[in-house]
């Protein structure tokens, strides 16, 4: 019996100490993941920034095109510019709120005033105005701002297609009279007519905060 008990003793030693090992290892490990840093460097947060401005503004421009079209073919195109009116800058705050950021289109042609843009959306519509009559594709651009606290995603806005000349158009040709109608009552200073397809309609303009960026990452 003694002999037995001898020979368990330092079984249930080694069983013990196995144990503890196994936890102390276990304990390390998490520790040392939980006290890991990642390295961020200003590119990968550019390149995040841009990934990102990209899906939002497709979003956004998806929920704007959405409610143009339905109300296109079930009321026609002067319904759709008093839809337009009332709606698209909802759209555009609620798709602002969802993400923090702030989401805007600017154009030297605006139609509502606060489309106008300001001093740093004007040099790059400048740059995407001039790749369009050369004939240069235009990108995505990433600009930073406020000491670089805030970054600037920027995306030119072509017309697409014979669909936007409706409201875009030429005068007396594209613009049905009775769209034009709609035009005159509520944009009555409007800018935004006399395009035809492949012009630089304007581009999306949104502030991202830098440390929303990181939060992604």
């Amino acid at each position: 019996m003694k002999k037995i008990l001898k020979f368990l003793i330092p079984i249930s030693m080694l069983m013990a100490c196995g144990s503890n090992e196994r936890v102390s290892k276990e304990v390390f490990e998490e520790a040392t993941k939980s006290m890991e840093v990642r390295k961020i460097s200003e590119a990968d947060i550019v390149r995040e920034a841009m990934k990102w401005g990209d899906e939002i503004s497709t979003e956004a421009q998806q929920q704007l095109l959405t409610v143009l079209q339905t109300t296109i073919s079930e009321k026609g195109v002067p319904a759709a510019i008093e839809v337009c009116h009332t709606q698209a800058l909802p759209i555009l705050k609620d798709v602002s709120d969802k993400y923090g950021v702030q989401i805007k289109r600017a154009s030297f042609a605006y139609r509502n005033p606060l489309d106008k843009p300001d001093e740093a959306e004007k040099a790059i519509l400048d740059a995407y105005t001039y790749n369009v009559e050369n004939q240069i594709p235009n990108e995505p651009n990433i600009q930073k701002l406020e000491n670089g606290d805030v970054l600037l995603y920027t995306k030119a806005i072509q017309i697409p297609n014979a669909l936007c000349l409706n409201c875009h158009g030429k005068k007396g040709e594209d613009i049905k009279p009775e769209t034009q109608a709609a035009l005159n009552q509520i944009y009555p200073e409007d800018k935004a007519t006399g395009h035809k397809v492949g012009d630089l309609r304007g581009m999306w303009s949104i502030r991202i905060p830098k440390k929303e960026v990181v939060k992604r990452m």
